[in-house]
């Protein structure tokens, strides 16, 4: 029997228990299901006889040794600041490691300890990041393979709304932390490269900056950057690329309405607001407006945004009931930031028929023999339910996929990595075309911003 232990039964963690549960007979698997909530992990569970539930603490340093003892395979589910002492714990046991989250420094700092170990930790092997690493490096390596050179490369990704389950007039709902979504963009200026050009964007302008693309059968969506696009381009090996942006997909028209709330200082989470339990949703919009013995509250806001009354974000605002005066905030001590995101999971949790989305596409420009080429490919997952999610499916099956490779000697490259080889991302990605993640690759003309490569 080999054991996998899965720390963490959220939402993110449905279809990768699902997948592990119908492998479990033919794999000879045994699952162990920790979480807080011992209910929780007990429902993900299914009843399934190579599947055992338990009340699990992370912080509890007995238990989380000797569940880690006992494993073969780790599979960390937990908030990315927490999956270091898991880290630790699995090299002292030796026991290979699996995360869908970011290498922060100090995981990346235990890759000599892991080597030596001969261990496999794989990170960043969810959607974004993740299925992005893997979708883009099997073009990029196909590139090189027949002696091209990448000159472009842009990559977005999305969690939204399904199509039939878009009914509001911003064209989202939340279908990931809604905290990350309040608090996108902020701590640095957005970085890239632009026809060899740095490129910087101040978190101020950062949502009327937009680049816009179509996705065929699904529409036209808006892309703005993401923070540091720049820490990939010597990973994917394309320091020599004129082109380098990462960036986050939404509906077009998200991005300039979003902005009247960073204009305001709605989505700040650097100081409390005084009374916020008291607080209603049309005082705390007015907390941001200059005084005015007669302008009601509603007019001050259209002078402050300059937005007249027939304009669609002014009935966007309008939609979320912002100048409601007899909803409360309820909650003590608040940021503005925590206050917006109360105020958004109103009208933008997804209700129980709603289904989401992923949207992921690639922009890959290249030269080969004197020529210049393009590849767009784009995916597009549609969720099931509520429980799975396409969220769920697209970070939860690539971490269950890699977890079953290490275990059965297909991965063998020890260390703090990414989904970056070919051992790892072609039988991963083979294997999703199963589940329908898809991409589908079209050759399109190369659409360089500066033909003559004259930096501007």
């Amino acid at each position: 029997m080999r054991n996998i232990l899965i720390i963490g039964a959220g939402r993110s963690a449905s279809s990768l228990i699902e997948y592990l549960l119908n492998k479990a007979e033919a794999e000879n698997l045994q699952i162990t299901i920790g979480d807080l909530s011992a209910e929780l992990a007990q429902r993900k569970t299914k009843g399934h006889p190579r599947a055992s539930a338990i009340t699990f603490d992370i912080f509890d340093e007995e238990q989380r040794r000797e569940e880690i003892g006992k494993a073969d395979v780790v599979i960390s589910m937990l908030p990315a600041h927490l999956h270091y002492e898991v880290a630790k714990d699995c090299i002292t046991f030796k026991k290979h490691m699996v995360t869908a989250s970011y290498i922060s420094p100090a995981m990346q700092d235990l890759d000599e300890q892991v080597r030596a170990n001969n261990l496999i930790f794989m990170n960043e092997i969810g959607l974004d990041p993740g299925i992005d690493h893997m979708s883009a490096m099997k073009i990029i390596e196909d590139i090189r393979d027949k002696g091209g050179k990448v000159l472009l490369f842009e990559s977005f990704c999305g969690g939204l709304v399904a199509p039939e389950s878009d009914n509001n007039l911003w064209n989202y709902k939340f279908t990931w932390n809604p905290r990350n979504v309040v608090l996108a963009g902020q701590g640095g200026a957005a970085k890239f490269v632009q026809e060899g050009t740095y490129k910087y964007i101040p978190y101020n302008k950062l949502f009327r900056r937009t680049e816009f693309m179509e996705v065929e059968g699904y529409g036209r969506f808006e892309g703005y950057a993401n923070r540091d696009s720049l820490k990939y381009r010597s990973v994917y090996g394309l320091d020599d690329a004129l082109t380098l942006y990462r960036g986050t997909l939404r509906r077009v028209g998200f991005s300039k309405s979003w902005n009247m709330f960073i204009q305001l200082g709605m989505t700040d989470d650097t100081y409390i607001m005084e009374d916020s339990e008291t607080m209603s949703y049309r005082e705390f919009i007015n907390s941001f407006l200059p005084y005015h013995p007669t302008d009601s509250v509603e007019l001050k806001l259209r002078h402050s945004l300059k937005i007249d009354q027939d304009d669609i974000q002014w009935d966007k605002l309008v939609e979320l009931d912002l100048f409601n005066d007899d909803k409360i905030v309820g909650l003590r001590n608040a940021t503005p930031a925590q206050i917006l995101e109360k105020i958004l999971s109103d009208k933008w949790t997804l209700k129980q028929d709603d289904k989401d989305m992923i949207v992921m596409y690639h922009k890959i420009g290249y030269e080969l023999d004197g020529k210049e080429h393009q590849i767009d490919a784009t995916m597009v997952c549609i969720g099931d339910d509520q429980t799975y999610t396409a969220m769920a499916k697209t970070v939860g099956l690539p971490v269950a996929m890699a977890a079953l490779q290490i275990l059965n000697g297909n991965i063998t490259t020890p260390g703090v990595q990414l989904p970056l080889k070919k051992e790892v991302y072609l039988p991963i990605l083979n294997e999703l075309e199963e589940f329908g993640v898809v991409f589908n690759e079209k050759h399109v003309p190369y659409q360089g911003y500066n033909p003559d490569n004259v930096a501007s």
